[in-house]
């Protein structure tokens, strides 16, 4: 008797299923979703064809590569047995989100078009609870933490769902619906995302829509542009960033959240400066030298920050609380310039990879979060990323989808 057996592409269409809603609720969620799926995408290929889907390609070899140098930092880093502890940990991650991403590019056409229901369902799902969540001041949020009172520090903790909705968003052009009903559920979601808390949320929806458009029109010089873009980004952003801050930005009128970012910058330079060649080696950015202190009274005055009521918490506040909310900063803050080259060809990799505009609004989306917003290292925001890496291999180069209301095309014998 003949066993059942999963398709590659189910494991990850179910995480792309729950994962929104799950994020919104929990985002620390999303990490142990988004191992169960990856693997469970490996080992259902390896049943049905078997072999494994080792990892191919430069983006994926490139990405171990980075994790295998951060492993090497960990000779010379602050806390030796945590960069190398997080740097195995996220290199074997990475791995697991290439061999999925393979398992998934080798499907079946329906079952890579089941995904992007999947996806498409998950994503509605999950940007109607998280509106539910901010109109009724995080009540659901609340209720599922069993707080009787509602703490207002509560919203913040919608930004990394948003962050992740907005990474994936751009799967929803790639359903096989009526192109009426994929344009109204992306313009849908991204009004939701864009009203709901996190400025870094907002870029990136904005991001993957005009990056996404430009692909439509250009595809070969899309791929190029974003990825000369994102790797001189990676290269070039300290020594962008740092003559700017130096001379000072007024920054008494920017949201707060903002105005801490530009401090954190301006520490995370100086100290790149201390150690420019090979940095302070991986997961430093939680222990290099003064990343507790209290930013003084000449970086407040530069920055045009006086003791208002509104932004007198920054004076108390920590120069460098756990990451640098700057991805290519905390690259080169701990893995040094070898790290951050590494990085720059990754980028240009992933983005002549892109083999459709789906894809690239995805690694616009994304790339505009790790240049913004939490760390580089976070378990759950790399677990984002690899549902979107494996979701975007099982996206055609130029999909064949139904005019408004038609019917799927069959799938090919």
């Amino acid at each position: 008797m003949t066993r059942l057996a999963w398709s590659p592409s189910l494991p990850v269409a179910a995480a792309l299923a729950v994962g929104p809603a799950a994020g919104v609720l929990q985002s620390k969620a999303l990490a142990p979703i988004a191992v169960a799926a990856l693997l469970l995408s490996v080992l259902a290929h390896r049943r049905r064809h078997g072999a494994w889907p080792w990892p191919r390609g430069a983006a994926a070899w490139l990405a171990i590569g980075l994790f295998g140098w951060a492993a090497v930092t960990a000779l010379w880093a602050i806390e030796p047995l945590r960069a190398l502890g997080t740097s195995l940990q996220l290199g074997g991650f990475v791995a697991l989100g290439a061999a999925a991403a393979r398992a998934v590019a080798e499907d079946d056409e329906a079952a890579r078009r089941r995904l992007m229901l999947a996806a498409t369902g998950g994503l509605t799902a999950g940007i109607l609870l998280a509106g539910l969540d901010a109109a009724t001041g995080n009540a659901i949020r609340a209720a599922v933490r069993g707080l009787k009172e509602i703490p207002p520090t509560l919203a913040f903790g919608l930004k990394p769902a948003a962050s992740a909705m907005a990474l994936w968003l751009p799967l929803v052009a790639a359903a096989p619906l009526s192109r009426w009903l994929r344009a109204a559920v992306i313009a849908a979601g991204a009004t939701v995302l864009v009203l709901l808390p996190g400025e870094a949320a907002k870029l990136a929806v904005l991001s993957g829509l005009l990056v996404g458009g430009l692909a439509l029109l250009l595809p070969r010089g899309g791929r190029i542009a974003l990825g000369a873009v994102l790797a001189i980004a990676l290269i070039a952003m300290p020594m962008l960033l740092g003559p700017v801050l130096a001379r000072g930005v007024p920054a008494a009128g920017i949201p707060p959240s903002a105005a801490h970012r530009l401090l954190i910058w301006d520490f995370v330079i100086t100290r790149i400066a201390d150690r420019p060649l090979l940095g302070w080696g991986m997961e430093a950015s939680r222990a290099v030298p003064g990343h507790r202190s209290h930013p003084g009274p000449e970086a407040m005055v530069r920055f045009g920050l006086g003791l208002t009521e509104r932004t007198a918490w920054l004076s108390g506040a920590e120069l460098l609380p756990l990451h640098p909310h700057n991805g290519a900063l905390q690259l080169r803050l701990e893995l040094g310039w070898p790290g951050v080259l590494i990085a720059a060809a990754l980028a240009a990799a992933l983005a002549l990879a892109c083999v459709s505009p789906v894809a690239l609004a995805m690694l616009a989306a994304g790339a505009v979060t790790a240049m913004l917003s939490f760390g580089a290292w976070q378990e759950w925001w790399v677990g984002a990323e690899l549902l979107a890496v494996a979701a975007a291999a099982g996206v055609r180069r130029r999909p064949s989808l139904p005019p408004p209301g038609g019917s799927p095309p069959p799938a090919p014998s």
